[in-house]
């Protein structure tokens, strides 16, 4: 049973901008923070971005001023605002969530993936 389900992947052209939805059910994860990683091939997965149970966003640095992390606690649902895209930031984006507190943040349960491909 996969808790996370992810949408809003697809091609878009350098420069572009592309909006990735990650909906969560059964639990609310948001209570304890979720996120967003990235794979590209032949390399390994890596932090984006996340935002605490308090709201407070966190990102890495080659995202930082071009993606915005964003969440509707209502419906247990995070955002990613992908802007100013860059071929770089060719990859699957994978929503995760953590299912409790600990001292420093890390992913519980997974999406199922989504791929974003940016073209020249």
């Amino acid at each position: 049973q996969v808790p996370l389900v992810e949408s809003g992947g697809g091609l878009v052209q350098a420069g572009g901008s592309l909006r990735l939805s990650c909906a969560a059910s059964g639990r609310t994860f948001s209570m304890y923070g979720m996120g967003w990683f990235r794979q590209a091939p032949g390399k390994e997965r890596e932090f984006v971005a996340r935002i605490s149970s308090a709201g407070t966003t966190y990102y890495a640095d080659s995202v930082k001023g071009r993606f915005t992390v964003s969440r509707d606690s209502a419906k247990n649902t995070i955002y990613l605002q992908m802007s100013s895209l860059k071929p770089e930031d060719t990859a699957i984006y994978y929503c995760a969530a953590a299912g409790f507190p600990r001292a420093t943040w890390t992913p519980d349960y997974w999406g199922q993936g989504a791929q974003v491909t940016v073209s020249s």
